[in-house]
């Protein structure tokens, strides 16, 4: 909402973000929660939403971003990640049009999950940082410049 306190421009950084960053802006007085060294996977994830998260959580808890509190969007990043593979199996086997209920051509339902769970996964994973652009975000690039091969063009 344009003009309205609160509401409009970007999402500010979270605290730990600010600091690491080399940010001026960090408030002394927030509180700030443990970040975690490693994580089991819940029981109910499936398979692949598993091995989703044995890939994803120890990079987390290496860099010191993962705290208790994300776990739920780690878990909800996971079972997106399946529901979007899965969703790719049923419509490599059954294609993108599928006989309805009625006999004519419909859209495979699978198109649909799929796109709501990439959706997701985008929500989640630039919530955790794992995009480019939401690592740059979250981390700030710490006032210098990294070496970029094409700064002197």
């Amino acid at each position: 909402m344009a003009g309205v306190k609160g509401k409009s421009g970007s999402k500010g950084k979270p605290n730990k973000q600010k600091q690491l960053s080399g940010s001026r802006r960090v408030n002394q007085d927030a509180v700030e929660f443990a970040t975690i060294t490693s994580a089991e996977p819940p029981n109910w994830l499936d398979e692949l939403a598993r091995g989703m998260w044995e890939t994803i959580c120890p990079l987390l808890c290496q860099e010191k971003i993962l705290a208790v509190t994300d776990l739920h969007n780690v878990e909800a990043f996971c079972s997106a990640y399946s529901t979007f593979r899965l969703s790719i199996v049923e419509i490599s086997e059954k294609g993108l049009v599928i006989e309805g209920a009625t006999g004519g051509p419909i859209k495979n339902p699978a198109l649909t999950s799929k796109n709501e769970a990439l959706r997701q996964m985008s929500s989640f994973g630039a919530a955790l940082g794992l995009d480019p652009a939401a690592r740059g975000r979250l981390m700030g690039t710490n006032g210098g410049d990294k070496g970029n091969a094409f700064g002197e063009f």
